[in-house]
């Protein structure tokens, strides 16, 4: 499996960064764009390092966030996989930025053939779209900074992954993890039935070096984890704790990743 990173927070050599996600999956034959960040970086990317993003019949979306789906607009024609609720308009508490899509239902129905699941969608045999990511730890996803429409706490059920095997090992990319990183990885162990989990790569949503990150980490020695890549929204604080204990490296725009 390749993994390409298009989009991302921290730039690097040629490529352009936005606070966004994409990453271009290649695997048994399929290629996969996995979220669009808000822009056209993605493309620019994608172009300056020679990957043609119109042979990725399937976009997955993680979530409904703008910095996640606002890329679409960019789009046409491609199978769109998403959970229901990534369409529902949705706010910070203490602003009034729709932070959720540019796009509505609507008008992206006119440009994709759009695949909503709350259930996992096997886009092929070794390729999972998990959709609703059950919250069963007690230190993730307990609190949120958002609302919908209607001003009610919005815990962005609609926060996704996919999980990918590769030779009875999971690798597990995450958008942003509003779910829980560690909720997402036992739910594609429970949904796969495996036990090892390779690599997981994506946004980890952490911001502090808080009880959360600590048990996070606590959980990824447990697991043990070999490849670890929180980006995106995985602020400093974060990712020193991560360093101190993996030795990650900094996930940015045009980096490959072979699994």
């Amino acid at each position: 499996m390749k993994l390409t990173v298009l989009t991302e927070n921290t730039a690097s050599g040629y490529y352009t960064a936005e606070h966004g996600l994409s990453y271009f999956i290649e695997y048994e034959n399929k290629n996969i764009l996995f979220d669009t960040g808000h822009t056209d970086v993605f493309l620019r990317n994608a172009k300056q390092l020679n990957i043609d993003v119109d042979t990725a019949e399937t976009v997955v979306l993680s979530h409904g966030h703008w910095d996640h789906g606002n890329g679409l607009k960019y789009l046409k024609n491609k199978k769109l996989i998403c959970h229901p609720n990534c369409f529902i308009k949705r706010y910070r508490k203490n602003d009034s930025f729709n932070i959720g899509l540019d796009l509505s239902y609507a008008k992206l129905k006119k440009r994709f053939n759009i695949l909503i699941s709350q259930e996992p969608y096997y886009i092929s045999e070794n390729i999972i779209f998990l959709s609703e990511i059950p919250r069963v730890n007690s230190f993730e996803a307990q609190t949120t900074t958002f609302v919908d429409e209607n001003r009610n706490d919005d815990f962005i059920i609609d926060d996704s992954a996919l999980a990918i095997i590769i030779n009875d090992e999971l690798v597990v990319v995450s958008g942003c993890a509003h779910s829980g990183i560690c909720n997402i990885v036992e739910y594609a162990k429970k949904i796969t039935g495996l036990k090892k989990v390779k690599a997981v790569i994506g946004g980890f949503h952490l911001m502090e070096n808080n009880d959360q990150t600590k048990k996070t980490i606590k959980y990824f020695k447990e697991q043990n984890i070999s490849q670890i890549f929180p980006s995106h929204c995985t602020k400093f604080p974060a990712l020193v704790a991560f360093y101190n204990v993996f030795k990650i490296k900094q996930v940015a725009t045009g980096m490959i990743f072979n699994f």
